[in-house]
């Protein structure tokens, strides 16, 4: 006798859910995603998210699991850690952590007691909330010490970083966040750290693809241990990474992660892990690496030629952020503005910004969604000039705004047909 339970499809057991998330593929499809932490996986990642091995239970480490059955978990979570160790040319590497904040999360737990001192840059420099913020729970436990980037330069400032290490001696020093564009002095970081005996981490949850397509410097021969994202540039299932070439971090971390701050494993997200590592293996994501590159430094000059204020004056990296005060803007206006012609973007605190989210003055854009999608140097140059003319009719009278609002959703929607995503 057939089990209904078995074989009823989304749309007849949840048509709430099953339109929801329909809708949310015909919003996929038909916006352009500038999100920097946003990306597009593969069919072949989403066929591994939805599998099957959704409804194991495992807890431990391939081939030490507190449950029987694991035999194919273990060659689905063995594959994401090899594929991890080659990528990245690292010799440990967990694959476990639900996010990049709970990476973080187990570093400090297996290196660091509450109250310990950790310097690491400061959210409205492009930090990460994971790195000390005061609404984190990193930044309730532990002592944490900022470091900012130079007010004319908009790039950090490391005698600055020393002078605070050598005042403060943190246990931890933390380089990386999640709206720096530019490429960070892994060495210098590395030689701060040994003058006052601190461990020195990496988030690279931002950049990680980039590193691996070789296209970025990579913290590796630096760092004790590295943390990362799977999705954004490596466009892969949305999950962490711990890496190490040291041992006896390597060994604190395991039992950071489990049983520490995580319990079972997640088994679909590994498989999806392991498939966009996998694919970050091949030539053909190194060139969208390069691609990735090349798109944010197009879409960074041509604002730029229009006047809109850049960051750092450029990107080394997927990221642009935008000072939209030079066209008397604020961050969540900007946001609405490209919201209303399908492009997706988000408001972002820039270095010496307000803390109030409602008067920040950034807007944060990326190239990495675009650049799966087919996006070249040509339509970031599009897009550049269409966010340039949104920016400046902001200050039209009405029906000179919406002359520009309708010539760009028809721009975004001609742009969106040419370079579909899924079927």
């Amino acid at each position: 006798m057939t089990n209904p339970y078995f074989h009823a499809r989304l749309a007849e057991r949840d048509p709430l859910i099953f339109n929801a998330l329909e809708n949310e593929k015909k919003r996929q499809q038909s916006q352009i995603e500038l999100i920097a932490s946003e990306n597009s996986v593969s069919q072949a990642s989403l066929d591994a998210m939805g599998s099957t091995i959704t409804n194991k239970s495992v807890e431990g480490y391939p081939g030490r699991r507190f449950h029987g059955g694991a035999d194919f978990a273990d060659v689905v979570e063995q594959a994401a850690i090899d594929r991890a160790k080659e990528l990245f040319g690292v010799a440990f590497a967990n694959v476990q952590p639900h996010s990049g904040t709970q990476a973080n999360q187990a570093v400090f737990f297996a290196l660091l007691m509450p109250g310990d001192t950790v310097l690491s840059l400061d959210l409205a420099a492009g930090g990460h909330l994971s790195h000390g913020a005061k609404p984190n729970q990193s930044g309730r436990w532990f002592n944490i010490v900022p470091y900012g980037v130079d007010r004319e330069t908009g790039r950090i400032d490391y005698a600055n970083v020393e002078h605070l290490a050598l005042m403060h001696q943190p246990k931890l020093i933390i380089a990386g966040g999640s709206s720096y564009p530019r490429e960070i002095d892994f060495a210098r970081m590395r030689a701060i750290a040994d003058k006052v005996g601190a461990i020195y981490l990496v988030d690279m949850a931002h950049f990680a693809g980039l590193v691996a397509a070789g296209v970025h410097s990579s913290p590796i021969p630096h760092a004790d241990i590295v943390t990362c994202t799977t999705t954004k540039t490596l466009r892969g299932a949305r999950g962490g990474l711990i890496l190490t070439n040291r041992e006896d971090l390597y060994k604190k971390v395991q039992s950071a992660v489990f049983p520490g701050v995580q319990g079972s494993a997640h088994l679909t997200t590994i498989a999806g892990k392991a498939v966009s590592l996998g694919e970050a293996l091949t030539d053909e994501f190194k060139a969208y690496g390069a691609n990735v590159k090349a798109n944010a430094q197009m879409l960074a000059e041509t604002l730029q030629s229009r006047g809109v204020g850049i960051i750092s004056g450029g990107t080394d990296s997927h990221l642009v952020l935008v000072d939209v005060s030079s066209k008397r803007l604020t961050g969540q206006h900007a946001q609405d503005i490209l919201s209303g012609v399908n492009i997706t973007s988000n408001k972002n605190p820039i270095p010496f910004d307000s803390a109030k989210p409602s008067e920040w003055k950034g807007l944060r854009l990326g190239s990495s969604a675009g650049t799966t999608r087919g996006f070249g140097k040509t339509e970031f140059e599009i897009i550049g000039h269409l966010i340039a003319d949104l920016f400046d009719a902001a200050s039209f009278d009405e029906a000179k705004r919406k002359v520009v609002e309708n010539r760009a959703k028809e721009t975004v929607a001609k742009l969106c047909d040419a370079f579909p995503i899924y079927a």
